[in-house]
């Protein structure tokens, strides 16, 4: 079976988002084109994970150039996008595995998505050959999102990701785990709840 990839070159939408209340949310990647929308799942570091890798590769681009080249030091306000992700919200694939370029040539970051693949771990020498096959880009790997982006539209996909991943349930003031609605146990309290 070849692999599946859905392909974006200059997406009219290429943002982070989730379904669901704090606490209880899926994460997605979301890229919208030509009337064709595509969603990928993944997990909440990865997205804080994107978005920060993002944002120093493009502060590198940005040193390296010497300020020439075509990437904002901050995300435009009137790229802000604070929209709800295109319902309805389709999984194609959970992301595995996460990779990021500059095409110095087009001015463009380039972010690939590839599906989590579960691996035999039969032997190290198998699981050694089969890394080496997933790294690969035949045309017989697992599915790929892969978008190509403006670095002004980085800047902004990077920030609305951070905001999204932010916009979760507080941490607790003692120990910095996330706060339910109904409290949490705490674990610098020894477990002891503190009522108001």
């Amino acid at each position: 079976m070849s692999r599946q990839v859905f392909f974006y070159d200059a997406p009219d939408r290429f943002v982070a988002g989730t379904v669901g209340l704090p606490g209880r949310r899926s994460f997605f990647l979301q890229a919208t084109a030509a009337g064709r929308t595509t969603s990928v799942a993944l997990e909440k570091t990865q997205v804080a994970a994107l978005a920060e890798r993002i944002d120093e590769l493009l502060d590198e681009v940005v040193r390296r150039s010497g300020g020439n080249a075509p990437v904002p030091a901050v995300a435009p306000t009137e790229l802000a996008d604070s929209a709800p992700l295109e319902s309805p919200v389709e999984e194609e694939f959970r992301v595995g595995t996460m990779a990021l370029a500059w095409d110095g040539e087009d001015q463009r970051m380039i972010v690939e998505a590839q599906a989590l693949v579960e691996m035999d771990a039969g032997s190290d020498e198998d699981l050694a050959e089969a890394e080496e096959r997933l790294l690969q880009d035949d045309e017989n790997g697992p599915p790929m999102l892969r978008v190509r982006l403006s670095g002004t539209m980085a800047r902004a996909f990077a920030k609305r990701a951070l905001e999204v991943v932010n916009a979760g349930r507080p941490p607790c003031p003692l120990c910095s785990l996330p706060l339910d609605p109904e409290g949490h146990v705490c674990p610098r309290q020894n477990g002891y709840r503190r009522d108001a």
